[in-house]
């Protein structure tokens, strides 16, 4: 028993002293946390935005004060569906939710993370307006510390509000207020049921479920809210049936600042980063690529329609200049993935040339026809010819030969990630779930002047803090797609689209532009047009079409291109851009001509060809033909047809360009050369009475040496004897004549 109690009073000691020294820890780690009323209400901060020369552009203040809301204002559905899916217990706790803090705990320790943080609104709120977004210990005791002297002062209402009024919502929207008239132009005690859950449903990831940007992930988002708030009996059935079924009516207002889109693309890309969006509460610096002269010259541009354009650089990768009507939403790509998705990845492969044959014609892939935009079929058309003409079944065939997941392999290395049913042939001709943002396909183009490197641009160079401390770095690092070679190939076929092509608006031009258009459309009109040129230093892209997909007469090649002429002339009125890479990494060669036209075989010529026999082509390094011809030097002919009719020898010669023939006769091993000469149809003789047997030998002379071929015996003629042709009979006796 003693020795039952001694035990007992060292675990009990030991305890203590554990439990004390958890106790001295804590007040030593949070003994600086201190609660500052003044930062609960969120004292709106200026967000200061310079362009590249270090102009200020705009004063984006936050106004979060300005626009607070009162908690007695808003609707029940407004309040329940923050609480259901944030915090089910608000009401319940004292700001910490042990239970779920002791789950997150084990989660934690079993995955070697802090993943799980179990946050109350409460500690959403401290956390939020007092702390880091870094995931310590240090700042977890000092969140703990801080909410429970928040819940000592303040009621939970007031709590839930100062929590509405500060929270971030995506698109540089603070607080619930700014929210709701940014979303859906409305005040938040105006918001509905669906659109309360909408807005619930931004605070997991407001990049990732913007209705504006990812609308399928948004309402499926909202959904979920609305489930949480049926679980918690804060609607029923009925309401929540007819809460999914409503179509998300989200309402983006036009930004009314100056430079109004690339100023909202700024704060949309603090989204993406790796960036805690509180730290712009205290107010800082943006520094931006933004080049205000450009940026003022493309909004002045007369658009015909909704319109979206964007200028890149090349070397750094930031964007000049930016202007949309839809709000970097996707669209599908049309023509412009051809060069992306197909010839880039097929050359790369080895597949092909720019100057291989491809036989445009009819199709039928399991009841996939593709049909060119003329409704014709070409021919053999060369893949230069293709590109620049836009023919769509050459590049639905290339893509088929490629095969879709080689196709993929490239399009993961330039960020496109594509769904299963994505994965099939019409995606040569852009046919895809939902398509690409005008940014996302400027920054696949400019892989090619970049030689193969994927780089995303961006609007952001720097964040600083108001007292100088660099927040955010743009050191986003490239990566290779492509080799050197292949770009060089896609650079001078695309600059043949601008000169002959689809895109030959802007065939005057005196220095290298690159360019691909795209119509996206069908009987009914077009829904979707692009034009995408590049030159060493910048790329550009257009778009035009409508934001609700209604028909028009738009087109790639027409109207985008006259609008990039504009654009084009003024960005080098006073400079002029070094020539694109069309060399490095390729190799230009002689191949056989004839062979290549009339046979559709790619040969490395004979040393000794003719020169009117010569194509010059230029390939990949490594992708040279393995055969070379020696018809020159060595050169062949299919036997001739011998035939006698009323005497007369006629020998027919298939046809042999640039070669001469000796034709020889011979009887009783005499020979006779009865032609010597170029290529003709049919040679003809009339000897005397007897049997003949005659020999053709093709040859090739070039300006210093004849090249012999082969002599070639004909079966032996008898001449006066029914004018036959005698085959010789084997010797079966002396001679392996079965062999």
């Amino acid at each position: 028993m003693r020795k039952f109690l001694k035990i007992t009073a060292i675990i009990s000691i030991c305890f203590l002293i554990i439990l004390t020294t958890l106790f001295t820890a804590y007040a030593i780690i949070t003994k600086d946390a201190v609660l500052d009323s003044s930062k609960l209400v969120g004292a709106g901060q200026n967000v200061i935005i310079y362009d590249d020369e270090g102009n200020e552009v705009t004063s984006a203040s936050l106004e979060i004060q300005k626009k607070s809301i009162s908690i007695d204002k808003l609707h029940p559905d407004t309040i329940n569906a923050f609480i259901a899916s944030e915090d089910r217990k608000f009401y319940k706790h004292n700001g910490l939710n042990y239970i779920r803090m002791v789950k997150a705990l084990f989660k934690n320790i079993s995955s070697r993370s802090f993943k799980e943080g179990a946050s109350t609104i409460s500690q959403q709120l401290i956390k939020n307006t007092h702390l880091s977004s870094d995931k310590t210990i240090k700042r977890k005791l000092n969140e703990i510390k801080l909410t429970k002297k928040l819940e000592k002062k303040y009621s939970k209402n007031q709590i839930l509000e100062m929590y509405l009024n500060t929270i971030y919502f995506g698109h540089n929207c603070y607080g619930l207020q700014n929210a709701s008239e940014f979303y859906f132009n409305k005040k938040a005690e105006e918001l509905n049921l669906p659109e309360s859950a909408t807005i619930v449903g931004l605070l997991a990831s407001p990049n990732n479920y913007s209705p504006f940007k990812n609308p399928e992930k948004s309402l499926n988002r909202r959904n979920l809210v609305l489930k949480s708030m049926l679980e918690c009996d804060y609607i029923n059935e009925s309401e929540y049936t007819q809460a999914v079924n409503t179509p998300l009516n989200s309402e983006k207002r036009n930004s009314q600042d100056k430079f109004g889109s690339y100023i909202s693309a700024v704060f949309d890309e603090i989204e993406e980063i790796d960036f805690d969006h509180y730290l712009l509460s205290d107010g800082c610096i943006i520094k931006t690529y933004l080049n205000s002269a450009t940026q003022s010259r493309i909004e002045k541009l007369d658009y015909p329609c909704d319109n979206a354009v964007i200028i890149t650089d090349n070397s750094s990768g930031g964007v000049k200049a930016y202007k949309s009507t839809i709000n970097g939403a996707k669209r599908q790509p049309g023509s412009t993935a051809k060069p992306l998705f197909v010839y880039a990845p097929a050359i790369e492969e080895k597949y092909l040339s720019p100057f291989t044959r491809i036989l445009d014609e009819h199709v039928d892939f399991n009841g996939y026809s593709p049909e060119n935009y003329d409704k014709k079929y070409h021919g053999y058309v060369t893949v230069t010819d293709c590109i620049k003409n836009s023919y769509n079944i050459p590049a639905v065939k290339t893509l088929n030969a490629l095969t879709v997941n080689a196709c993929e392999k490239y399009l993961n290395a330039m960020d496109i990630r594509l769904d299963d049913d994505e994965k099939n042939l019409s995606l040569a001709l852009g046919g895809m779930k939902y398509g690409l943002s005008i940014k996302e396909l400027a920054d696949k183009y400019s892989v090619f002047p970049r030689g193969g490197k994927f780089l995303p641009s961006r609007f952001i160079k720097e964040i600083v803090s108001k007292d100088g401390k660099v927040l955010y770095k743009n050191d986003f690092a490239s990566s290779r797609v492509f080799s050197n070679g292949t770009c060089s190939l896609m650079n001078e076929m695309l600059i043949e689209t601008s000169k002959s092509g689809t895109a030959k608006k802007l065939k005057d031009f005196t220095f290298d532009v690159a360019t691909k258009t795209g119509t996206c459309g069908n009987l009914e009109g077009n829904t979707d047009a692009y034009t995408v040129s590049y030159t060493s230093d910048n790329c550009f892209a257009i778009w035009l079409g409508d934001k609700d997909n209604a028909r028009n007469q738009i087109t790639g090649g027409t109207d985008c291109c006259k609008i990039m002429k504009s654009i084009l002339q003024k960005t080098y009125e006073n400079s002029t851009p070094a020539p694109l890479d069309v060399t490095t990494g390729t190799t230009t060669l002689n191949i056989d001509k004839e062979e290549y036209l009339q046979n559709n075989k790619i040969v490395t010529a004979d040393p000794v060809c003719p020169k009117l026999n010569l194509m010059q082509v230029k390939m990949l390094s490594g992708n040279e033909p393995k055969q070379i011809s020696n018809r020159f030097s060595s050169p062949t002919i299919q036997t001739p047809v011998i035939t006698v009719e009323n005497n007369q020898i006629n020998i027919n010669l298939c046809h042999a360009k640039y070669y001469s023939f000796i034709v020889k006769r011979n009887k009783n091993g005499k020979n006779t050369v009865i032609y010597d000469g170029e290529w003709k149809k049919t040679i003809s003789d009339c000897p005397d009475e007897g049997l003949y047997t005659y020999s053709v030998t093709p040859y090739f002379k070039d300006t210093t040496k004849v090249y012999m071929g082969q002599e070639i015996m004909l079966p032996t003629v008898n001449i006066g004897k029914g004018n036959s042709i005698q085959i010789e009979v084997p010797d079966i006796i002396h001679k392996d004549w079965y062999n």
